[in-house]
């Protein structure tokens, strides 16, 4: 059998070409073990998983878990909240009491850019990072480019649109290096004070135009606004925001082609997606939802033959 060429998944740059078509082949066999009436299987028989999250955390949190029990590992889960991190305790001591307990796996989220990677050089256990501050989001990104993959097919030269916040979204970083090994062509579209600087310089096409984006691309992939990460005010209103940025069903049903509407959730209906839109023949959410359980599966799978 393939592995991987990493025993982490730190973030998509680390990973080649060759390891994310693994993964995404990987993710396909298991989709079908979850659709099984018996939808456990006993590869992690003996591995034991610490979730180990220092964000608040939904569909990520409960994806991974999910993934963990229908692998048969056993699931430590960890929150910063109520914790001895409160106390003033390091992020190392944490850890390392944690793998005391003979962890195999560390599933982390944290706030800071680069903890993953700080924790890979001190530790011996496998780390999947799953989201550092506004850095990487790995397994969002496989599970994106899985979802495409259903509806599409073959990436390569596929027109992919990642649409909104992506100067605060670990997902837009995820998603452009995801899509490039894959072959896909990708604009980014959102007012000028919500795009990194220097975005274009990885090479990616930059618009402020959601209708000719839409028009552009096969897919748009749009993202939240995150406004637990502004500081500062970076447009005038929420609804000046919906008003220039936002998507409805209108908007798409006037297109002369049919495209795929993906978001990493949770949306802010009404604003980045009206309901209607969200909820069209369009949209794909649901499946990357579902989609997300077989991809952390994958990467768990493949991680634990390294353990």
């Amino acid at each position: 059998m393939q592995s991987l060429s990493t025993k982490h998944l730190l973030g998509i740059k680390d990973l080649t070409a060759n390891d994310i078509q693994l993964i995404l082949e990987t993710a396909k066999e298991f989709k079908e073990v979850i659709n099984r009436p018996i939808k456990k299987v006993p590869s992690l028989r003996d591995v034991t998983i610490a979730n180990v999250f220092f964000e608040n955390s939904t569909r990520t949190r409960l994806s991974f878990e999910l993934a963990e029990k229908r692998l048969s590992a056993d699931v430590v889960n960890f929150s910063a909240s109520g914790s001895s991190v409160k106390k003033g305790e390091t992020l190392l001591d944490t850890v390392n009491n944690i793998l005391a307990m003979k962890v195999d796996m560390i599933v982390m989220r944290h706030s800071s850019p680069g903890a993953p990677h700080y924790l890979s050089k001190r530790i011996k256990a496998n780390i999947v990072n799953a989201g550092d501050g506004t850095h990487e989001h790995p397994t969002q990104a496989l599970l994106d480019s899985f979802s495409m993959q259903e509806k599409l097919g073959d990436l390569a030269g596929k027109k992919i649109a990642i649409i909104g916040d992506i100067l605060h979204s670990r997902v837009a970083l995820s998603n452009i290096f995801c899509l490039q090994k894959l072959g896909a062509e990708i604009t980014i579209c959102g007012p000028n004070t919500l795009l990194p600087k220097y975005i274009g310089e990885i090479g990616v096409r930059i618009s402020h135009s959601v209708k000719e984006t839409l028009q552009w691309c096969d897919v748009a992939n749009v993202l939240r606004i995150q406004l637990e990460r502004q500081q500062i005010k970076y447009f005038p209103s929420l609804r000046e925001y919906s008003l220039y940025f936002g998507i409805n069903k209108q908007m798409l049903d006037e297109l002369d082609k049919e495209i795929v509407l993906m978001h990493p959730g949770p949306i802010n209906r009404g604003v980045e997606l009206s309901s209607d839109a969200a909820d069209s023949h369009h949209s794909i959410i649901l499946d990357q939802v579902e989609n997300g359980v077989a991809v952390r599966m994958a990467v768990l799978y493949l991680l634990s033959q390294q353990i």
